[in-house]
């Protein structure tokens, strides 16, 4: 598990293709490596990945074909800027929210607009995640824990600090961009306990929550 709270931005050194899979060696730039071991978990622009090797600048991962698919690593190239975050301890602090690691799907950066010195994005989710997605609560992007402020159907608005632009890749998203996005665990699990196996998903609702107790 991971908090969303990125610790260095570090580079691509390497992807090499294998059939459908990968190998990823990342220069983890300012990232502490002094307590990761062979099998730990690191966080790479939101995707756990298991580290394989490490090295004096870095790690090495294994990207299997369906990660390639379900995210943005396969427009990966040598260079390419990621987020980083270490695996969570029972006795860190949770600044963001728990994220799994566990891409759900790619989204759009729709635009981008400098207010004052915040940057405001748009962005537009597949529309099978929009329902996820809620107005002050927690998504995950590039393995970022952010807070959204705005929802338009799938499309979605994150308001960016200062802080932020400058520890993570956030400064570098322009419309076009593709990023990795993890939807809120607890949305899924909430829907998953709401809808019995046997019947086609139902979306959470005021009615579906108030059928069910939540509600009175």
């Amino acid at each position: 598990m991971f908090t969303g709270i990125i610790e260095a931005v570090g580079r691509v050194a390497s992807i090499k293709l294998s059939g459908s899979d990968a190998l990823l060696r990342i220069a983890s730039g300012k990232l502490d490596l002094s307590d990761v071991k062979l099998g730990d978990s690191i966080a790479t622009n939101g995707v756990c990945l298991t580290v394989t090797a490490l090295h004096g600048d870095g790690y090495s991962a294994d990207v299997s074909g369906e990660t390639l698919k379900r995210t943005g690593f396969a427009k990966l190239k040598a260079g390419s800027a990621v987020n980083l975050e270490k695996a969570l301890l029972p006795t860190s602090r949770l600044g963001g929210h728990l994220v799994s690691g566990h891409v759900d799907g790619v989204a759009e950066v729709q635009s981008r607009q400098n207010t004052d010195r915040a940057i405001e994005f748009w962005l537009k989710a597949p529309a099978a995640l929009g329902r996820y997605i809620a107005e002050k609560g927690s998504v995950t992007v590039d393995g970022i824990s952010l807070t959204v402020n705005a929802v338009d159907g799938p499309r979605f608005l994150l308001t960016i600090v200062p802080h932020t632009q400058g520890e993570t890749t956030i400064k570098d998203w322009q419309a076009g961009s593709l990023v990795n996005l993890e939807v809120d665990l607890l949305a899924r699990y909430v829907e998953r306990l709401l809808t019995p196996s046997s019947e086609p998903k139902e979306s959470v609702t005021l009615d579906l929550l108030a059928r069910s107790g939540f509600l009175k």
